[in-house]
């Protein structure tokens, strides 16, 4: 299915050089000369995107984009809120192309402008509008409090010796990345400390025996053998 473009613009001379060049490159244009139109034809199909003039004989693209940026009117308009817009004007003025982009415009063309120039930036829009959204990462279900020197887990404090408390910090500094038993017996014990790689594998085995009583649903401690150990959030 080709791309629909909805294009707003009251002067038929521009409008029809726009959708020529628009329609060489593959894209199914809908031109309206009134906001009214542009509202009725947004009723009847949805779009890909929207090149909206500013100054229209029946009103101001800006109101439409306001509608177009509310749930509830993009909703009756069908849009989604994130269909990209491009917004039209022969006024050159700082304070209209601030507004547009305030108002939630995606980018703004000033009027005299190259019919290239315009669809190579509707491209860039196209383009970015069908990337996948980054995948949302979760929060960690720790919580580390330095000053208070205490570490919850889903909201609950982890009783925690002074060297449990330093090692599990030290994993969580470094979360997702494997720690040699030296530098966690550096980083618990210092650098002088007399304690051996055992030391470290008896502590270990406890916070995990800890960590377990508040969430017995996964391990999130794991060992490396021969390497040392990681802290999976």
């Amino acid at each position: 299915m080709s791309t629909r473009l909805l294009l707003l613009e009251d002067d038929p001379a521009i409008a029809r050089t726009v959708a020529y060049t628009l329609e060489r490159d593959g894209l199914q244009v809908t031109h309206c000369l009134l906001v009214q139109d542009a509202r009725e034809q947004m009723q009847r199909q949805p779009f890909d995107l929207l090149v909206l003039d500013v100054g229209l004989p029946d009103g101001c693209g800006l109101d439409l984009l306001r509608d177009v940026r509310h749930g509830q009117a993009a909703a009756a308009l069908r849009l989604r809120q994130a269909t990209p817009v491009l917004m039209l004007s022969a006024r050159g003025e700082e304070l209209d192309r601030v507004l547009g982009l305030e108002l939630g415009a995606d980018d703004y063309l000033a009027k005299p402008f190259s019919p290239r120039e315009l669809a190579a930036r509707i491209k860039a829009l196209l383009r970015r509008a069908a990337m996948p959204a980054p995948a949302a990462v979760a929060p960690s279900p720790f919580v580390d409090d330095e000053t208070g020197q205490r570490i919850t887990l889903h909201g609950q404090a982890l009783p925690l010796t002074r060297r449990e408390y330093r090692l599990l910090s030290h994993l969580l500094r470094g979360a997702g990345r494997i720690h040699s038993r030296d530098a966690l017996l550096a980083a618990a014990w210092g650098d002088d400390s007399e304690s051996t790689d055992r030391t470290v594998d008896t502590h270990i085995k406890t916070l995990r025996a800890k960590l377990r009583e508040l969430d017995a649903s996964r391990e999130y401690i794991s060992t490396h053998r021969g390497m040392g150990y990681c802290l999976d959030v």
